[in-house]
This record gives C-alpha cells, structure tokens and sequence, in this order.
C-alpha cells in the first residue's frame, strides 16, 4: 500500500490516478498514524516551499517523514516534493528543507551564461540523460518528460543523481539514495516514460513486502 501524504500542496488527484492506471494500491491521508501502516509513502507538491515546509512542521508530518526514512520506508518526491527531500531551499527566503538529500533549491535566472533571457518557470518536456543505473530506471528509456518548476536542485551530491535534464542549467531530474527517491518532473504527466518509473517502484515497494 503506498500511502499518498495529503497535507494540501500536493497534485493528489493526477498522482492518485496515475497509480490506480497501474494498478497499485493507495490511500491519501495527513494522519501519521495511518500513513505509519503503509509500505510506501509518496510525498506530492505544488506550489512554494516555505509554506509547505511550514505546514509539515505545523502537523509534525516533517518529524513523521524524517523517522519513516531512517526505519528504511521507501519514499519517494515529486516536483516540489522531491526539493523538499533537500537541505535547503531559497523561495520566499532561505528555508531548511527535510535534509534526506544533499543539496539546495534555487530559482533559474532566467538568463542564460550567453547572457540571453529565459522563461521562468520551466514548463514543458525534456530529454532526460541517464546517470547512473537505478532500480528505478530499470528498462526505462532516456526519452522526454513533463517539467512544470520555476526553482531546482544545486550543489547536490552527484552520487544522488540518477538522471538530469537541462534547462539552461543540469536540473536534477531524477535523484536517490538508499530507499529515497525523487523525481523533479511529473511522472505521472509524463506518458509512457514516467509510468514506467512510477511501476519501478511500485516494484520495489513490493519486493520488499516478500
């Protein structure tokens, strides 16, 4: 059972169906007690960082999260929710994250090392690049994904990178280490390819369970 955190800055209902879509079992809760019960837990987010770490401090979800980690529970972060799992980030003032990871969010420039100007936010699909072999890459094709993001992981450990992309700048697109994973793009918008990384680990999740 992969336990959705709902805790109201997440894209709950595209992710919801996109694991039904494979056939997974989820529940959406904010209540630890029920999420505790879960193999899984999958961390969503739009929207700023500060006001999301505000609110899983707030509910006491950010200790939650931190703990079910150290247990070895398999989490993963999407969009938002995946600079969440960082150290730091600079949105609306510089905010300490979950530190799962290694590294800090910032915001493009906007301008390019030419010089030129670039749209901020990042929206639209691009070509990911494989960095390292993952289990949740297995059988996954270096093909194009769905980005929507206007801030992105910095000084990250390249040990914890396991797919980029590049906006201007190398975006961390797909990251992990140990039972902690994270995608910056939209898995579950990302037709064939985001799936296939969303049924990994679905996969691992259930290994697991064995």
């Amino acid at each position: 059972m992969i336990g959705i955190i709902d805790y109201g800055m997440g894209n709950l209902y595209s992710v919801s169906k996109a694991l039904e879509r494979i056939g997974a079992d989820y529940l959406l809760s904010n209540d630890k007690d029920v999420l505790f019960e879960t193999d899984a837990l999958l961390l969503p987010g739009v929207g700023s960082f500060r006001d999301a770490m505000a609110i899983l401090q707030e509910t006491g979800l950010d200790a939650f999260i931190k703990d079910e980690a150290s247990r070895g529970k398999k989490i993963l972060g999407i969009c938002l929710g995946m600079q969440l799992l960082y150290e730091e980030s600079d949105e609306n003032g510089p905010t300490k994250g979950l530190s799962l990871l290694k590294g800090k969010v910032k915001r493009f420039s906007g301008v390019s090392k030419q010089g030129a100007s670039y749209k901020v936010p990042h929206m639209g699909w691009n070509l990911l690049a494989f960095q390292q072999p993952s289990p949740v890459l297995l059988g996954v094709p270096e093909d194009y994904v769905y980005f929507v993001h206007s801030y992105y992981v910095d000084q990250y450990d390249k040990n914890e990178l396991l797919a980029s992309s590049s906006y201007h700048e190398e975006v961390p697109a797909v990251v992990g280490r140990g039972n902690v994973f994270g995608t910056q793009f939209h898995p579950e918008k990302s037709s064939s390819t985001g799936m296939a990384i969303l049924e990994n680990f679905v996969k691992l999740v259930k290994e697991e369970e064995r």
